[in-house]
């Protein structure tokens, strides 16, 4: 992570060097009219601008800008181009309808890696059963699933669940070649969750679990950040504090988010916030490493954390907890109560 910090370092201030105005009193954070936008993540970048005169005004001037940090532009990555035509940014295709609508979307080239990325995963599972299928996909469409609920993205998680559908149902096929295919239907499909009238939901019969689908991650519009708010300064907490308690809840099950909201965000081993503390993650691999360590804080240690001093009674409860934690007091060879911490607090 060095190298996107340093660069953070170098870049900062390019916003005022490309002539981006921010307006102030009642309308605090946004541009002022005629402004051009800078969008930059690490050494990615984009400019919004009014005319193609303002887009070159603004290339020369940033190009200036980096001369001193001993920077450049990648010229074969670098263009000028129409909000119509569209362009690809951070995974994503933004682009301006006829209508004069702005859609953000999944860019092809994300689509087609993730398409990818699930054939070689069902290739690399043949042989294995149906529970490893489950530990191996839910991960990735959850976390990819995740990164993109914040854009139009309701037909490409539809056209993705029906990919995933072909995929494990030729691996089922595969797996009982001498078996009809409506034995394989009543075997690896049905209504595993409960919660939705879908009768081909790919499942294990013997835990009941079940593979997720994409279009079951539910759209949360992204919310715009006020012009220089950075989660790194701490005159901010309560800003960035008060937009995480608005934003969307964490693409969890059900199960998961009842605990959270239980326990007030916070594991009950060792009194820490759960989930991310100032951003959520920035990639789909992100999403699926935090979704796929919380998941093993539910399944792997199944710990009940017993309420009051630690006496076990009937009013045990299962508890989220942090993966880490978990292997800890499983390595120090503790029972699964609280003794020093009082989680009275937190049921």
């Amino acid at each position: 992570m060095i190298s996107p910090l340093l660069l953070n370092i170098a870049l900062h201030g390019m916003e005022q060097a490309a002539g981006v105005r921010y307006m102030t009193g009642t309308h605090v954070g946004h541009t002022a009219p005629g402004s051009p936008v800078v969008v930059r993540y690490a050494d990615d970048l984009i400019a919004l601008c009014h005319t193609r005169d303002q887009a070159e005004q603004v290339k020369d001037r940033l190009a200036e800008w980096l001369v001193p940090r001993g920077l450049a532009f990648n010229e074969s990555k670098t263009r000028i181009v129409h909000l119509t035509e569209g362009f690809d940014f951070l995974g994503f295709h933004v682009r301006r309808y006829a209508n004069g609508k702005l859609i953000i979307k999944p860019s092809k080239a994300a689509v087609q890696r993730i398409r990818n990325r699930l054939r070689t995963e069902m290739r690399s599972l043949r042989g294995a059963n149906a529970a490893s299928v489950l530990q191996r996909l839910n991960p990735v469409i959850r976390g990819w699933a995740a990164y993109y609920r914040t854009v139009v993205s309701k037909h490409v998680f539809t056209t993705l669940d029906a990919y995933v559908w072909w995929l494990v149902f030729k691996w089922a096929v595969r797996s009982h070649r001498n078996k009809p295919k409506h034995w394989v239907k009543a075997r690896y499909f049905g209504a595993f969750n409960k919660a939705r009238r879908d009768n081909w939901v790919f499942g294990d019969r013997h835990t009941g679990a079940y593979l997720t689908k994409f279009a079951w991650t539910k759209i949360v519009r992204h919310q715009m950040v006020d012009s220089y708010a950075s989660p790194d300064d701490p005159k901010l907490t309560g800003y960035w504090t008060a937009r995480r308690r608005r934003s969307g809840k964490p693409p969890l099950n059900r199960d998961g988010q009842h605990m959270i909201a239980r326990q007030r965000g916070r594991c009950p081993l060792c009194g820490n916030l759960l989930l991310h503390a100032n951003a959520e993650p920035q990639h789909p691999d992100e999403w699926e490493q935090w979704i796929t360590a919380t998941r093993k804080a539910v399944r792997a240690k199944a710990l009940t954390v017993h309420m009051g001093r630690g006496e076990s009674d009937d009013r045990a409860v299962l508890h989220l907890v942090h993966a880490d934690c978990a292997r800890q007091h499983a390595r120090r060879g503790s029972p699964a109560l609280l003794h020093a911490r009082d989680t009275s607090g937190l049921a």
